[in-house]
């Protein structure tokens, strides 16, 4: 059974930003299937604040 799961990765710097999201990619679960990323940056208190969300489906492996 294919399970839905998100992992949401927010960060106001850029390169801590994409180091959290390379880090949550490579931390998937086997057999994840990245689906979609949803991205947004908005301004907040004088700073920009990033974040993504990552939607992935867990399935099973495919047998012969």
């Amino acid at each position: 059974m294919d399970e839905v799961r998100f992992r949401l990765v927010t960060g106001t710097d850029p390169d801590l930003f994409q180091e959290r999201l390379n880090r949550a990619v490579e931390e998937l679960p086997e057999g994840a299937v990245l689906v979609d990323v949803k991205f947004a940056a908005a301004g907040e208190g004088g700073r920009t604040v990033f974040a993504a969300l990552l939607y992935y489906k867990k399935v099973e492996p495919w047998k012969d």
